[in-house]
C-alpha cells in the first residue's frame, strides 16, 4: 500500500542574508496577528465592551502580556511537565527555546498569571477579560499545529488509515497518523467556530472560559489517542499520554465554570 509521504518543508520560511526567518516564527507572528485582528473586531460591538470593560486600546497592551504569558509559561511548562529532570541537570537550557520545547498547558498557565497582572494594574475584572480573550486563542493554536506539521514533528501513532504519513525525522518510515492536522482541525478551526458562536450571545461570568477548557480539553484528549507519546516518557497511567492527563483537571474545572461560575469574587474590588 502507498502512503504519503511528509513534504519535508525547508524550516526557513524566507532568509535575506544572514536573516532567517523560520516557518515556526511565522505560526507565532500569524497568532498574534489573528488575536489582535480578531480582538479589535470583536471590541467595535458594544456588547463585548460592556461585557469586558475594555476599550479598543487596551488590545495592544492585551496582546503583549498575552503573549508574554505564552511564551514564558509555554517553555516553563515544557520544563516542568515534561523533562524536570533533564533540566536539573542542565538548567541553562531553560533559556534555549531555538531548540524547541514549548507545553500548552504551561503556556496557557502563563498567561492566565499575565492577564491577571494585566487586570490588576488597571483594575479590570479578571473573569470578564478572559472570557473575551478565550474565543481569540483557537486560531493561535491552529497556526501552531500547522507550524509542528511543517516542521515534521509531534507526528502520529502507527497507522494504515488511507491519509497516513510517513514522516522521514521519525527515521522508522512508518506510516502514521498525521496528528499535528487532527489537532490543527480540532483544537483550532473547530474550537474558535464552536467558541465564537457560544461566546456571540450574553453568556453568565466565567461560561466562556469553561466553555473553552472543557472543549479543548476534550479535543486534545480525543487527538492524543493518535499522537505519538514523546519518546522519554512514553505511556503513563492506565496507559495515558502526559497531554491526557493534564486535560483531566482542565475539563473538569472548566465544566464547573460552566455549571456553577468562577469561585469568589466575580467583580474587581
Amino acid at each position: 500500500m502507498e502512503f504519503f509521504v511528509h513534504p519535508q518543508f525547508d524550516p526557513i520560511a524566507v532568509q535575506i542574508g544572514p536573516i532567517a526567518v523560520r516557518w515556526y516564527g511565522l505560526m507565532y507572528l500569524t497568532a498574534f496577528m489573528a488575536f489582535f485582528l480578531l480582538g479589535r473586531y470583536r471590541l467595535q460591538k458594544p456588547l463585548f465592551q460592556q461585557q469586558s470593560g475594555l476599550k479598543p486600546a487596551a488590545l495592544e497592551d492585551l496582546l503583549f502580556w498575552g503573549a508574554m504569558g505564552v511564551v514564558l509559561g509555554g517553555r516553563l511548562g515544557y520544563v516542568i511537565f515534561y523533562k524536570p529532570d533533564y533540566y536539573l541537570s542542565h538548567p541553562l537550557e531553560v533559556l534555549y527555546i531555538w531548540q524547541g520545547g514549548m507545553a500548552f498547558h504551561g503556556g496557557l498557565l502563563g498567561v492566565i498569571v499575565a492577564i491577571l497582572i494585566y487586570c490588576r494594574r488597571h483594575q479590570l475584572s479578571f473573569w470578564p477579560v478572559i472570557d473575551f480573550i478565550a474565543p481569540l486563542v483557537p486560531t493561535g493554536l491552529a497556526a501552531g499545529r500547522m507550524g509542528n506539521f511543517l516542521n515534521g514533528e509531534l507526528w502520529g501513532r502507527q497507522t494504515d488509515v488511507p491519509w497516513a504519513m510517513i514522516f522521514p525525522q521519525a527515521g522508522d518510515g512508518i506510516a502514521r497518523h498525521p496528528s499535528q492536522l487532527y489537532q490543527f482541525a480540532g483544537e483550532g478551526l473547530l474550537l474558535f467556530v464552536l467558541l465564537w458562536w457560544y461566546s456571540a450571545s450574553p453568556r453568565s461570568v466565567g461560561a466562556v472560559s469553561g466553555m473553552f477548557l472543557l472543549l479543548y480539553g476534550i479535543f486534545r484528549f480525543l487527538a492524543e489517542f493518535a499522537r505519538q507519546p514523546d519518546s522519554f516518557l512514553g505511556f503513563l497511567t492506565f496507559g495515558a499520554t502526559m497531554g491526557q492527563l493534564l486535560c483531566l483537571p482542565m475539563m473538569a474545572f472548566g465544566l464547573y465554570l460552566i455549571l456553577k461560575g468562577p469561585p469568589g469574587p466575580t467583580r474587581a474590588a
